[in-house]
């Protein structure tokens, strides 16, 4: 098995409907979007990035927040420090 809640790495896949929001949040290490469908806005202060199907994103650090513009599902991968 590779990840899980007693490893370093993590995976989580993830779906959000058109419009929801995963509110501001932080995480304890670096991380990453991959989107697998859809398309989705990454928010971290003044800064803005969009994925959609096939991109990858780095997720910052900071205080963020994920918004789907359509109908989206992702893998989210965390490496906790």
């Amino acid at each position: 098995m590779i990840g899980g809640h007693e490893r370093v790495l993590r995976q989580t896949v993830m779906a959000l409907t058109e419009g929801s929001t995963l509110g501001e949040h932080g995480h304890g290490g670096e991380a990453t979007l991959l989107v697998w469908s859809g398309r989705i806005r990454l928010v971290a202060g003044a800064d803005t990035w969009e994925g959609r199907n096939g991109d990858l994103l780095a997720v910052p650090a900071t205080s963020h927040t994920v918004e789907a513009l359509e109908d989206s599902a992702f893998l989210l991968t965390v490496a906790m420090a």
